[in-house]
């Protein structure tokens, strides 16, 4: 069935270089000087076999008349002897006088003439006993047994000399495997050429243009799969804008839900189809080349190494950080989650300075800590952006908009309403979240307070707002059950010189 599915597909190959070399495209015509019409593999497949061939290579029908004259005549000597049994049975009732007289055959004992018990008495002497039954006797003469010897033996051989001519193609092809996979190569990159350029009409994408190296531009930019799948929606796009001058790391924060995973997978996307030659899902796009694409998407553990989730994590961060350069884009859809908060937000601050200052990529960092969107401040490259929401009373309405700013909420316990959680639990869960940001407002109030009285008490003139901003900045970072004593006093020691006006 593989030979006669090729034979197929090789009838294909005239029409199909006549057109690549006709068609006025360069690369298009270089296609078709790669491929082989290989018309002795095709004449050879035509004349040998037949085009519904059995199952089994060793059952028989597998090769056309004409292919062997051998084989023509072991099945014409078949044929006539299985036509000759076939009107032995009216010849035998004719002679006999036996009306129910019956010519058969069974694997076990081959062919046979069957008489029932009534009417032995009408049996010839010419007849030898073969098999008796309940109800008849089973008989065979002298000339039913040459015919049956001439009719299975040439059976038996054209099945065997069938499979033997079979393996004989076989061989025959596989001594032109060379030529056949160079044209299959040819024909694989002409359909990958068409599968991009039929869902580029299909789905109104757009050519890419190349830019500079370290700029990436997207307007109304979609996820090919997600766009794709939705039946009925209708995607809702974005844009990018990264660049090595103002915009190399974009901060995206915002709820679940919202969008944000999609929409760092749409960037990838899109930058890797512009890579390949493919045009994109979006209004236009100006992508320059990149290196490598570096992700840290999703969750997921490896229990065959032992390695957590987290640990998967820390890997994919080092792959990017070891082996990224200014020429690559990096997709990190939060990071330090599989920690203690203050760990990994550390982490997740560290990598994206070290991005920032060192490794100099296009980045877009996807987080749910909103303290990240400060590097804006202190950052000349960094940029904040966050997923629209609507907020009707206590229900909240996703956009899946990028815009510019950043997020202060989460809305996870939105999400998990949205999941079916049990209305005690969502209610205890907003109950808990109201004293965390109670607490949480008190602490910063105090903390300013405290700061503010202290740095205008140790001098006569006023405390510049920026050093106290700066002091409360470090202040949220440290954790003060790891702190030594004298690592204490020389942030005390720096704070107060911050404070004091020089």
């Amino acid at each position: 069935r593989d030979l006669v599915s090729l034979r197929t597909s090789l009838a294909q190959l005239p029409m199909l270089r006549a057109k690549l070399a006709d068609s006025g495209s360069k690369p298009l015509t270089k296609i078709s000087q790669e491929i082989d019409v290989l018309e002795d593999v095709g004449d050879l497949l035509e004349r040998a076999l037949v085009d519904d061939p059995p199952v089994s290579v060793r059952e028989g029908g597998l090769i056309q008349s004409g292919y062997s004259s051998e084989l023509d005549e072991l099945r014409q000597s078949s044929t006539d002897g299985k036509q000759w049994i076939a009107r032995l049975e009216q010849s035998e009732r004719e002679r006999t006088g036996i009306k129910s007289l019956k010519v058969g055959f069974n694997k076990v004992f081959g062919y046979y003439i069957e008489v029932t018990k009534a009417n032995l008495g009408l049996v010839p002497p010419d007849y030898h006993r073969k098999q008796t039954l309940a109800n008849a006797e089973r008989y065979v003469t002298q000339e039913l047994k040459e015919k049956e010897t001439q009719v299975l033996g040439a059976h038996d051989r054209a099945v065997e000399l069938e499979y033997e001519l079979f393996v004989q193609v076989r061989e025959k092809i596989s001594q032109v495997s060379t030529r056949l996979l160079h044209t299959a190569h040819a024909v694989a990159a002409l359909d990958a050429l068409c599968s991009l350029a039929q869902v580029a009409v299909d789905r109104s994408y757009v050519c890419p243009q190349l830019a500079p190296s370290g700029q990436l531009v997207i307007e109304a930019g979609r996820h090919p799969v997600v766009e794709a799948m939705m039946a009925k929606a209708r995607f809702v796009p974005n844009d990018v804008r990264l660049d090595q001058t103002s915009s190399q790391v974009l901060i995206l924060t915002g709820p679940n839900m919202a969008g944000k995973s999609t929409y760092l997978r749409m960037v990838a996307c899109v930058v890797l189809m512009a890579q390949i030659g493919s045009f994109v899902p979006a209004d236009e796009a100006k992508i320059g080349l990149v290196d490598r694409i570096f992700t840290r998407v999703g969750a997921s553990d490896d229990l065959g190494t032992g390695q957590s989730t987290f640990m998967v994590e820390m890997n994919e961060i080092m792959l990017a950080l070891s082996q990224g350069t200014s020429r690559s884009l990096v997709i990190i859809d939060e990071l330090g989650r599989g920690t203690s908060t203050y760990d990994g937000m550390a982490l997740a601050r560290a990598v994206a300075e070290h991005i920032h200052e060192q490794l100099g990529a296009l980045t877009i960092f996807s987080t749910h800590y909103h303290e990240l969107a400060d590097l804006e401040l202190t950052h000349k490259r960094v940029r904040n952006y966050r997923m629209e929401v609507l907020e009707r009373g206590a229900d909240v309405i996703f956009l899946y908009k990028v815009v510019r700013g950043k997020a202060d909420k989460s809305y996870g316990i939105h999400v998990a309403k949205l999941a079916g959680l049990p209305l005690s639990v969502l209610k205890r869960a907003r109950e808990i979240l109201e004293e965390l940001e109670t607490a949480q407002a008190f602490k910063q109030t105090t903390l300013e307070g405290l700061i503010m009285e202290a740095a205008a008490s140790s001098s006569s003139e006023q405390t510049t707002p920026e050093g106290a901003k700066r002091v409360l900045d470090e202040l949220a970072q440290v954790d003060v059950n790891r702190l030594t004593p004298l690592e204490a006093l020389n942030l005390i020691s720096t704070w107060r010189a911050l404070t004091d006006r020089k």
